[in-house]
Parts: C-alpha cells; sequence; structure tokens
C-alpha cells in the first residue's frame, strides 16, 4: 500500500486523460518562474547581490526535493545556488547563497481544451524558509581575491548554512557536523509535520530543521565510509585527493521517509570511490537506512541498470521504494535525455554491507522493477526530446484526485534548472497519475 493523502480532489474530464489500469500516466505539466515578490524572485527577503552579481532571492533549481505536506502544500528544494556560470573557479564558482526550502501550494484543475493534458498545474510559492544554527558554524576566511565566506546577513544568534564550498574547516572528519557548507538535494517533512529533514551533497550531511523558523534541530551521524576524507573547495582537487566516501557533488541525493516516521532512507547519487576502484561494483548505490529514534545505520545495495546515478528514493510502505534513477543528459546538458526512469525496490529481504567491499558487497543487491520511463511519457504527451530537461530530481506523492468518477493516486516530479532557466529550462512540475503500482 502506499502512504495515505489526507486531500481528495474531485475532477471531471475527459475520459481519455484517465490512466489504464496498473499504467502510470502523465496528466500535466506546471511552472514555477516568480512569486509576489516579483519574476524570478522568491520570498527570502534577500535583496543584495552574491559575490557573483546573482540575486540573493533568485528563485531557481526548486525542484532538487519535493515532498507533500497535505491540502495542496508542497515543500520544494534549491540546492547550493547559482554556480552554472563561472566567475571564480577558486571555490567552484559558489556563494554565500543561503541554504533554504520553499513552501508551495499547487493547484490541480481540469484543462479545458481538447488535446490538452487532463490537469492544469498552478503553483504559487507562499514562503521561503532560510536555514540556520543558533550555534556559531565554521565559515572560511577567505583569501587572495576570495572574500570571506560568511553570508552577511549572519546574526549574533544565527548562523546560516551556505552554499560556498570554501565553508568548512580543517577539524577531523568527526567534528565536521560544524560546517557551513550545505548543498541541499532532498527533503522530507516528519511525521508530525513541525520538522524537516534534509540530505546535502558535501557531507554528506543529513540534518533535521524545524519547519516554521528553519533552525538546526540535529545532524546525523552517518558512517564513516560515505565521507572524503580530504576536502577542498575545489572539485576537481578533491576528487584527486580522496581514495574513499563520495565522490564531488554526488553525495546522499536522494531521501526517504517511511509512512511511520520512524525510518529515513539516504540514497547516495553515484558509487563511493572505494567502490569505483573496483569495476564489479562501479554501479553500486549505498542505501543508508536510518532509524531516527537511535540513529543505527544500516547500508543496502542498490545496482544502477542504465542511469548514471539516483537522484531520489520515495517510501510507498515500511520496506518498498520508488528509486528515480537517471543519466546526466538533457535540457542544460548535451545531448538529449535517454534515461529518467522510476524502478520499485524492495528492502524487506536486504543484506547489510555497511562493513562490505568489492564483490563481496554484491551478494545481495535489492531486487527492482521498471514503473515509469519519464523521458518516454514526457516526449508521448508532446514535450520534444531536447526540452526534456537533465536534472530530474524531485519525487513525491501529491493528492488523491477523481477523474470521471474514478480515483487516482498522484506523482509529482520536478527538475532541478541549476537557476539557469533559460539554458536548463524553467521549474517544472510533472504531475502522473496511476491507481496502483505495478
Amino acid at each position: 500500500m502506499r502512504p495515505v493523502l489526507v486531500c481528495a480532489l474531485a475532477i471531471g474530464l475527459l475520459a481519455t486523460g484517465v490512466p489504464s489500469h496498473s499504467e502510470v500516466r502523465l496528466l500535466g505539466i506546471g511552472t514555477l518562474n516568480g512569486s509576489k515578490a516579483g519574476p524570478g524572485m522568491d520570498l527570502s527577503g534577500q535583496t543584495f547581490t552574491l559575490e557573483n552579481g546573482q540575486a540573493a532571492n533568485l528563485l531557481g533549481g526548486i525542484g532538487s526535493g519535493l515532498d507533500y505536506a497535505g491540502k495542496g502544500v508542497f515543500l520544494a528544494l534549491p540546492d547550493r545556488g547559482p554556480n552554472a556560470m563561472p566567475y571564480n573557479p577558486a571555490i567552484s564558482d559558489t556563494t554565500s547563497y543561503v541554504s533554504r526550502f520553499h513552501t508551495l501550494n499547487i493547484r490541480l484543475s481540469p484543462q479545458k481544451t481538447q488535446g490538452e493534458l487532463p490537469l492544469r498545474v498552478t503553483p504559487e510559492l507562499v514562503g521561503t524558509t532560510l536555514l540556520y544554527s543558533s550555534a556559531p558554524l565554521a565559515y572560511s576566511p577567505g583569501a587572495g581575491s576570495v572574500g570571506r565566506g560568511e553570508p552577511n546577513s549572519n546574526r549574533t544568534d544565527r548562523f546560516y548554512f551556505s552554499g560556498r564550498a570554501d565553508n568548512f574547516s580543517a577539524a577531523p572528519q568527526a567534528r565536521r557536523d560544524k560546517d557551513a557548507r550545505f548543498d541541499p538535494e532532498a527533503i522530507r517533512l516528519s511525521k508530525d509535520g513541525r520538522s524537516v529533514f534534509i540530505s546535502d551533497e558535501y557531507g554528506p550531511y543529513l540534518r533535521q530543521f524545524d519547519r516554521a523558523s528553519g533552525r538546526l534541530i540535529k545532524t546525523f551521524a552517518l558512517p564513516e565510509n560515505l565521507a572524503a576524507s580530504t576536502l577542498s573547495a575545489v572539485a576537481d582537487v578533491e576528487i584527486q585527493a580522496n581514495r574513499r566516501g563520495r565522490v564531488a557533488n554526488k553525495g546522499m541525493e536522494g531521501l526517504a521517509l517511511t509512512p511511520d516516521g520512524k525510518v529515513l532512507v539516504g540514497a547516495m547519487q553515484a558509487a563511493l570511490e572505494q567502490d569505483l576502484a573496483i569495476p564489479a561494483t562501479k554501479k553500486l548505490i549505498r542505501l543508508n537506512v536510518i532509524d531516527i529514534a537511535s540513529g543505527r545505520v544500516h547500508q543496502f545495495g542498490y545496482l544502477l541498470t542504465d542511469g548514471s546515478g539516483v537522484s531520489e528514493i520515495l517510501a510507498i510502505n515500511s520496506h518498498e521504494f520508488l528509486v528515480l534513477e537517471r543519466d546526466g543528459r538533457g535540457l542544460g546538458e548535451d545531448p538529449p535525455a535517454v534515461t529518467k526512469k522510476l524502478y520499485r525496490i524492495d528492502l524487506a529481504r536486504a543484506v547489510d554491507i555497511t562493513h562490505l567491499s568489492g564483490e563481496a558487497s554484491l551478494a545481495a543487491v535489492v531486487d527492482k522493477s521498471q514503473v515509469l520511463d519519464i523521458v518516454e511519457a514526457l516526449v508521448a504527451n508532446g514535450t520534444p526530446i531536447e526540452a526534456v530537461p537533465a536534472k530530474m530530481e524531485g519525487l513525491s506523492f501529491g493528492p488523491d484526485i477523481t477523474l470521471n468518477k474514478r480515483k487516482l493516486h498522484t506523482l509529482f516530479v520536478s527538475n532541478d534548472n541549476d537557476f539557469v532557466s533559460d539554458k536548463s529550462g524553467q521549474n517544472r512540475l510533472y504531475v502522473f497519475g496511476y491507481d496502483r503500482l505495478k
């Protein structure tokens, strides 16, 4: 069974828009390009300029993570900020853009034009929440042409997380939880709705924040085999200096929360350095199952089929999950998209591989079956192959709806446009409908 959704929306639509049994079908596409603050702006109130000349309240990348909060409300997550345009390679073109999440109201209504997709999807940005710690964080002091990494909105009791690649200290790995650099990639709302869990690519880190204020509540301790031993603000240098841990910019990309709210599952985007070094495990993704109350972590193996990495994971129930696997091709990259697929997996009989390496870690990888080919679905419904986004990264169940007196569940997929709408496309939300998953 899938998670229970708290909202049902009755919509009378054409029969041609209703998925057949066990079919996952595209129902609508929405875009979000601004807020009441203005076109291309979020609601953070950060009305100053970043180091690269971009606005600190630039609205972009909102599809890195997505989660449903009920009653048409979604939480949307941008990553580390506008760093797609070169300006300073010494810090990987990153800025002190403050980490944040957005609150959206998404309205689904009938599409009245014959031949269009059944649903009109209308997202509205209603809030932006900045992420901070009430205790001091480690920021870069700056050097040469690079200024300090501390966000200028910091206060004596509020220290913001930011996207600056050099905002880390020389502290041993065990004390890196104080690093200010944060590259958010996935978000899940707690069972009680009062906090959010956010995973990132830098640590990787897994942190819990108060939903209303954005204040840090907790940083989870993750297995040491995930972390890079040597850090650098320059991605290529960081890659060359490490023989274990996550590769640069491919940390904990996906995050799921089981329906009972007790267990998180964090998915690495790509194989760890130590797994990449062995031909047999170059496609091995480690799924980290975290008991929230105790902090205990178990790792299970997932093998990529034809994508280059995992973008997201979503809980169906306590042991079954949807995994979004993709390549790096599509709008914003070149050539056109090929692989953006959803797979269903079951961890019920999975074997812990935390302390295994090499071929031994392949002994019991999880079973998987394909649920949806997103590229195929978009192209079949009129999206040119050249316009399919490269970075399909957000995945969430949504409200139940009724089409022609038939109840359907909804599944939302979002893209990360890297804050560059003219090259990587608009912030889009793709809504799929189904009556049950295969």
